[in-house]
């Protein structure tokens, strides 16, 4: 049994099939649904758990080369929102870049994460190194 660290079974398996330069999605809780990648749904209620969260609980198992966001994340979000994504990002290069090319490169991903997170834009892809 599993006494520390990640302990959902369904992230654990995601993660253990993400290889270099794989992607994975951690995503807000309206983000649209695609049926052609796995999907393992986290939300519980609003704010539960955050892209946030989810990124600091995945962050020692998932070695982040890049990370990629939508440019109306900047523009939609409070400086303390913009500036708790760079820290938690801190030695990653992060790409802005329009929502609709940042949803371009979901098919592509092994998996997405949804959160219950209700920050606009707060969706992330991040690029194994």
């Amino acid at each position: 049994m599993l006494k520390t660290g990640l302990l959902n079974p369904a992230v654990l398996h995601l993660l253990a099939r993400i290889r270099h330069t794989n992607t994975l999605v951690i995503a807000d809780r309206g983000f649209p649904f695609w049926p052609q990648i796995e999907t393992i749904d986290l939300s519980l209620v609003d704010g539960v758990p955050t892209v946030l969260q989810v990124l600091d609980a995945i962050r020692p198992n998932f070695v982040i080369g890049r990370a990629f966001a939508a440019r109306e994340f900047a523009k939609n979000n409070s400086a303390a929102t913009r500036t708790a994504l760079a820290g938690r990002l801190r030695g990653v290069t992060l790409v802005f870049e329009p929502h609709a090319a940042f949803k371009q490169r979901v098919p592509a991903a092994i998996g997405l994460i949804r959160t219950g997170d209700t920050i606009p834009y707060a969706n992330l892809i991040i690029e194994s190194a």
